[in-house]
C-alpha cells in the first residue's frame, strides 16, 4: 500500500514560514502546532531564506531564472567537455596509427 504525501498550497507554506517568526524562530513548536513534519517546515524556511519559496517576501523570480539558466549552462558545458575529451582521444589514436 502506497503512502500519499500531502500537497501543501503556496499560501500555506508562506503562512507557516511567517508563523515560525511569530513563535520566536522555534521550528519544532510551529511544526507541532501545524501538525506537519518538522523537517518539512525547516526545508520551507531554508527555501524562504534563499529566496526560492513562492509567496514569501524574499521570493525572487529573477533568482530562480538565473539558477535555472546556470543549471542549463552547466549541462551544456559538461557535454562540450565530454566532446572535447573524445576528440582529444581520437586525435591521439589517429596520430599513433598514421606513424
Amino acid at each position: 500500500m502506497t503512502k500519499k504525501t500531502p500537497h501543501y498550497t503556496v499560501e500555506f507554506k508562506a503562512e507557516a514560514v511567517k508563523k515560525i517568526a511569530d513563535n520566536g524562530g522555534n521550528v519544532s513548536q510551529t511544526a507541532r502546532e501545524l501538525k506537519i513534519p518538522m523537517q518539512t517546515l525547516a526545508n520551507w524556511q531554508n527555501k524562504a531564506n534563499q529566496g526560492k519559496l513562492k509567496g514569501t517576501q524574499q521570493y525572487d523570480p529573477e533568482l530562480i531564472a538565473l539558477i535555472e539558466e546556470n543549471k542549463r549552462l552547466k549541462r551544456q558545458l559538461k557535454v562540450a567537455e565530454e566532446e572535447r575529451d573524445i576528440l582529444k582521444k581520437a586525435t591521439a589514436y589517429f596520430a599513433k596509427v598514421s606513424k
